[in-house]
């Protein structure tokens, strides 16, 4: 059976990941404005925007994305290491 620290872990982890996803969010449309020249993001099934738009709108947004949830999950895992001395995993 696992530690009970480790089992704490857990919901721990899923609230910091929507943080995270809510700072990624924010992130990318600070992000968006300046890449985007302050316009909209580019919506996929809005065909009067052109692919290449839609397409970097897409990539910029996995990136940021992708970038955030591997620093909070890092930074959890390290932090909950810190405090219990157990990996998390």
């Amino acid at each position: 059976m696992p530690d009970a620290s480790v089992m704490m872990y857990k919901p721990l982890a899923l609230a910091a990941s929507v943080g995270g996803g809510v700072l990624a969010g924010a992130v990318f449309q600070q992000v968006w404005k300046r890449v985007g020249q302050n316009r909209p993001k580019p919506e996929p099934q809005d065909l009067s925007q052109s692919t290449r738009d839609v397409l970097v709108a897409a990539a910029l947004q996995g990136l940021i994305f992708g970038l955030v949830k591997a620093g909070v999950d890092r930074g959890m895992a390290k932090s909950f290491s810190k405090v219990t001395h157990k990996s998390p995993a």
